[in-house]
């Protein structure tokens, strides 16, 4: 990053998200077949260079680089809307060979297909019943062991077969024979099917003792209680069912050694819980299937809801110079990265005026409009102040308040998740395996559980939030279109921390962070999106350590974050709000929301925090620029 960041050279995965951008752009123009054309050069282009990384990587020994799952995950977003592109075109085709028909009113379809982009398209989040049937199907594939009756009619159908190809071989003057041959048949079936009888009776009753001894040794555990919630007796249930699951395998022993052994090897935390969330057959997975079912089918009645426009209102039209969401079949409206704008660094355009023009000088609409602008010597402080003020008070008025009940809906939802990974998930871990009863290993195991909790929510619930701040994402997504080619100076960004030679970088400043926001978007993870925003505030103090040498960077006073070791937090804002306005994604409002609520309380007072805590300002800034006067360039 720091190569690409210094050098102005450009990451493969940047050169195929690149490549992406342009056929979603095409397929979003209605012309399918070039959109066709560039989705088949995009995977090509990641073949290509994934055969080059192994090769190279096999030479030298090395491992994987980090980029090679992003890549392939991009790779299959392009098959799938190829696949889709090349279904329209067939459609396309036969369209001239129906015969014309008057147009008959379609039956209303049984499922509600809703909205999640600002563009209105329809995106396929699954109804509740098929997702359910989905998160089930992986469960029910697992292999499952005969019963003894099972056993014994295949052995039956055997004996069967081989009976009716030997009579078949036999002469018609044979009939002794064959009689024979069909007595013996039946005898043997006939003690098949006595001896399985016996067998799985004999096993359901030592089924059934163990089941009663390990209940007892459940009850003990929970002591003995009347009158139990229902929330306790659903987990006393839940570890009766883990000990009978441990008596059929041995491998949770092997663990429990091992932990014991290495109590504080967090390395044997992680590889415990993947193993452990591998296995669609053990009680702690086939709960987190029911509970990831149960946040669905709440959060898509209430999606559905908020995805029908108002009488009189009309969705929300992205601006030109931001990226528009794809849907994708596979991930469930996963949001589509794409190219930040790579509209070059003005410089043919006349001077701009500091942010405080000189009394002297003649009126500049950018000056006017830098004018309103917050000093860009202020510090986060003054921000905060600043968004304290009557005029972001009567801004957030005049976007119009969200019904009272979506906002219960979210905060509902929100509670059901906290409830579902912390309260239910992790304790029946802890209860499972003691060994991980400790502060750390409890940080470990709710970053293990949150990754395949949130995947196939994520998408679902960042609509729901989406639709709760929409109005914040029209104000943000009007900056972005005012300022998409705005100078980095009108946004306060201090020459010393600019490049010296703009044109022999070929890009404009601070786009490897701009890029590296980007990829915010592939992620489904709330840690993994936190990983995302931590780099790009380090590939913004790796710009400006290539643009301005540490000695004349003005550093805060006071041990500082590594994200603002570099440059000081005065500067890092206006930095920042630049590279928001030309990353296009004002869905990061709803992002960041999100995460506030679903990061962990001991990430949000280190690092992580302030880098979270920093775009969030940086968004609030960009929400605040001046409306009117900025000519388009």
């Amino acid at each position: 990053m720091a190569a690409a960041a210094g050098d102005g050279t450009v990451k493969p995965l940047q050169s195929a998200m690149k490549l992406a951008n342009g056929a979603i752009e095409l397929d979003a123009g209605n012309r399918p077949r070039e959109a066709y054309t560039e989705y088949l050069r995009s995977i090509h282009y990641i073949s290509q260079v994934l055969l080059e990384e192994v090769e190279t990587t096999k030479e030298a020994g090395e491992t994987m680089p980090p980029d090679t799952s992003k890549m392939l995950k991009l790779a299959q977003q392009c098959l799938e809307r190829a696949q889709s592109t090349a279904a329209k075109l067939g459609k396309t085709r036969l369209k001239p060979a129906m015969p014309a028909a008057a147009p008959n009113p379609q039956p209303a379809g049984r499922h509600r297909r809703v909205y999640s982009d600002e563009g209105g398209k329809l995106s396929p989040f699954l109804p509740p019943e098929i997702f359910q049937k989905l998160q089930g199907a992986e469960s029910r594939s697992s292999k499952k062991e005969l019963t003894p009756l099972e056993e014994a009619s295949l052995q039956n159908q055997k004996l069967k077969a081989a009976y009716e190809a030997r009579m078949a071989r036999l002469d018609p003057s044979q009939a002794m024979q064959k009689t024979s041959l069909t007595l013996s048949l039946q005898r043997q079936m006939m003690e098949n099917l006595v001896i399985a009888k016996a067998r799985e009776e004999t096993l359901q009753r030592k089924m059934e003792e163990r089941r009663l001894r390990l209940q007892e040794a459940a009850n003990r555990r929970f002591c003995s209680q009347v009158a139990l919630t229902p929330e306790e007796r659903e987990q006393r249930a839940l570890y009766a069912a883990i000990l009978e699951y441990e008596q059929d395998h041995d491998w949770p022993k092997h663990w429990k050694a091992k932990l014991k052994r290495s109590p504080g090897d967090l390395s044997l935390v992680t590889s415990l819980l993947s193993h452990l969330l591998s296995l669609p057959d053990h009680p702690i997975v086939q709960l987190l299937r029911r509970l990831q079912c149960a946040v669905y089918s709440t959060l898509y009645p209430a999606v559905s809801r908020a995805a029908a426009p108002a009488p009189g209102c009309c969705p929300l039209t992205p601006n030109p110079g931001s990226r528009r969401l794809r849907p994708s079949q596979s991930l469930h409206c996963m949001l589509s990265p794409c190219e930040p704008s790579t509209a070059p660094w003005p410089q043919d355009s006349p001077p701009t005026p500091p942010l405080h023009p000189h009394p002297t000088g003649p009126p500049s609409p950018v000056g006017d409009i830098a004018s309103g602008l917050p000093d860009k010597d202020s510090s986060f402080e003054d921000l905060e102040q600043f968004l304290g003020t009557s005029e972001w008070q009567g801004r957030a008025q005049g976007h119009g308040g969200q019904p009272e009940p979506q906002l219960q809906q979210l905060k509902s939802a929100v509670e059901d998740i906290h409830n579902a990974i912390a309260d239910r998930l992790l304790s029946l871990t802890l209860l499972a395996f003691e060994g991980l009863n400790t502060a750390a290993s409890k940080d470990r195991c709710l970053a293990c559980i949150e990754e395949p909790f949130f995947s196939p929510l994520w998408p679902l619930l960042l609509a729901l939030y989406r639709s709760v701040h929409q109005a914040r994402e029209a104000a943000l997504s009007r900056s972005m279109e005012l300022y998409r080619n705005a100078p980095p100076t009108a946004i306060g960004i201090p020459t010393k921390l600019l490049p010296k030679d703009p044109e022999a970088k070929g890009t404009y400043p601070y786009c490897a962070a701009a890029q590296e926001l980007g990829l915010l978007v592939l992620e489904s993870c709330p840690q993994k999106k936190l990983e995302c925003i931590v780099r790009t505030l380090r590939v913004i103090c790796v710009c400006a350590e290539d643009y301005c040498p540490t000695s004349e960077a003005t550093p805060q006073a006071g041990p500082q974050p590594i994200a603002a070791a570099a440059i000081g937090a005065d500067d890092l804002l206006p930095i920042l709000s630049f590279v928001v306005l030309r990353s296009g994604l004002p869905q990061l409002v709803s992002e960041c929301a999100a995460l506030e609520e679903f990061i962990h309380e001991g990430y949000l007072i280190g690092e992580e925090g302030y880098c979270l805590t920093s775009l969030q300002s940086a968004l609030s800034y960009v929400e605040l620029l001046p409306r009117g006067g900025l000519a388009k360039q």
